[in-house]
């Protein structure tokens, strides 16, 4: 039988899933799409998850596309693929969604829409080794997958654009420097580095993280005046949550809060 796509490994409080196609430096076909909504899908649905860690195996974070199974035969015509209706787009949009934070530990290559879903999760630690392409313009096509809204956003539109219309590599430590991710490490430090941040998160309180997704998400698009609404009803959401609750006892009686989370 051949390996699975995506590898799922669950740890206390958080799981991490693998993109696992490293001899195509795990570029998506159809089956890892498949496989990768399931495993978030599930994760979704067991309360006791409160994170979520995204990696690739091998040197590869992902390549975006596989193109393999795109090429056309002489005298063949383009047909007009629904892969972005389809995956990418639910992808980012349940990535965006979740109920608590999605952290992306870029082990290598990012490129295409490998890039893109990268930056659509909550928190990007890179390798020093990584780097990232926004490929597209190198085949004719337009950047997916949230690109051309996230990335202006993260960088302003000079830089985004040049890297758009050029399809030029970004190092790690560069996407670093101009706030695109996170952080960048050492190779070594990045996935001890990306599990601590996700143990972080699975003893912190999950309901008022997810509503911080919430605001920040529709601050993209919000006058002040509807941000400024926004945060008052989803701070009244936060003020009626257990873990608010116990964070105000725990900060009273000067010990560590022992948060609930998505129960």
């Amino acid at each position: 039988m051949s390996e699975p796509s995506i590898l799922v490994t669950r740890e206390a409080g958080f799981r991490i899933v693998t993109l696992n196609r490293p001899e195509r430096l795990n570029a998506f076909n159809d089956a890892m799409h498949e496989e990768l909504r399931a495993a978030i899908d599930e994760a979704e649905a067991d309360e006791d998850c409160r994170a979520l860690l995204i990696t690739g195996a091998g040197r590869g974070f992902c390549a975006g596309q596989d193109l393999s199974d795109r090429l056309l035969k002489p005298g063949e015509k383009p047909v007009p693929r629904e892969s972005l209706e389809k995956y990418y787009n639910p992808l980012v949009r349940k990535l965006r969604a979740l109920p608590f934070p999605v952290v992306a530990a870029v082990n290598g290559v990012a490129a295409g829409a490998g890039v893109n879903i990268a930056l659509a999760c909550d928190i990007v630690i890179a390798a020093q080794s990584a780097s990232f392409t926004q490929s597209f313009a190198r085949i004719g096509l337009v950047p997916d997958s949230g690109g051309t809204y996230i990335l202006p956003r993260l960088i302003g539109d000079a830089r985004a654009r040049a890297l758009m219309l050029i399809a030029q590599q970004v190092s790690a430590e560069r996407a670093a420097e101009w706030g695109m991710i996170w952080r960048c490490l050492n190779d070594k430090d990045l996935m001890p580095e990306a599990i601590r941040t996700c143990q972080h998160f699975a003893t912190a309180p999950t309901q008022g993280l997810a509503l911080i997704k919430r605001a920040l998400d529709a601050s993209a698009t919000n006058s002040l005046d509807e941000q400024l609404d926004l945060e008052r009803d989803l701070q009244r959401e936060a003020v009626m949550s257990p873990d608010y609750a116990e964070g105000v006892r725990a900060f009273m009686e000067k010990r560590k809060p022992h948060f609930r989370g998505r129960k």
